[in-house]
């Protein structure tokens, strides 16, 4: 099957909103390539490495969380910045990217799309930004102690996390924010939750944990951050019938 590359950025316009969001980098269409789409990689970062396997693949477009033009960064297209644009132009890839708008998806956003894997019973939120949800509470299927919790997140994400150890046993309530949201920490704790799960840790994130006695785990940026993109694409693949490759170029942060 195949569709025209404007039907599938009107179709992500409706679905992810992203004009809705002042982001810290450009949401959607940030390399154009091919009008004509047929064959659609997901990644979460949009790295040397995937786009040469999106190239190896024979794709037309590449969709991404992690895009090119962040907010602050050098805007010359020098060095590793103009080796990745060569390669999608001379391959004629485009590439579309989704940060916050991909983030907070009441359904399809990474937050959304983590809880579902872990099991959590979504509650409520830790606040708004965006008119969107800044992470999410909920509840576990069953209370863990926070040993077990560590565990379940090493099974379900394929990488062991840094725990923080808190107060209440079992942990029965938690929040989640995918990617870098270690500063939420204080948010979780004002939610009163048992726990709080992110990708990254600071290192005063570790004073706050111990200090107020919420449990912190740290599972991985990389790791809490590759569903909402698989879900964005599945969701393509279902509207417009294109053949469909996640690429997991593994990073251990």
């Amino acid at each position: 099957m195949m569709v025209m590359l404007e039907d599938v950025l009107r179709e992500l316009k409706v679905l992810l909103r992203p004009e809705q969001f002042n982001d810290y980098c450009p949401n959607g269409l940030q390399v154009e390539g091919k009008r004509e789409i047929r064959r659609l990689i997901s990644g979460v970062t949009a790295c040397q490495a995937l786009i040469d396997r999106a190239s190896e693949l024979q794709a037309d477009m590449i969709l991404v969380h992690h895009g090119y033009f962040w907010r602050g960064e050098d805007a010359s297209v020098t060095g590793i910045k103009r080796t990745r644009i060569k390669a999608l132009l001379e391959h004629e890839i485009s590439l579309l990217a989704y940060h916050l708008p991909l983030d907070v998806h009441p359904l399809l956003g990474n937050n959304a799309q983590l809880g579902k894997l872990l099991e959590f019973l979504v509650t409520g939120d830790m606040g708004k930004q965006n008119n969107s949800s800044i992470g999410l509470t909920g509840t576990l299927a069953q209370p863990l102690e926070g040993d077990a919790l560590a565990r379940h997140l090493a099974a379900r994400l394929g990488r062991v996390p840094l725990h923080v150890p808190g107060v209440a046993q079992p942990i029965r309530t938690v929040a989640w924010c995918t990617g870098a949201a270690q500063n939420f920490i204080e948010l979780a704790v004002k939610a009163g939750v048992d726990a709080y799960i992110t990708g990254e840790a600071s290192e005063q994130t570790v004073h706050i944990a111990r200090e107020t006695g919420i449990h912190f785990f740290a599972a991985g940026h990389h790791a809490t951050e590759r569903y909402g993109v698989q879900a964005v694409a599945a969701h393509l693949v279902e509207r417009f019938g294109i053949a469909h490759e996640f690429v997991d170029i593994d990073n251990p942060v």
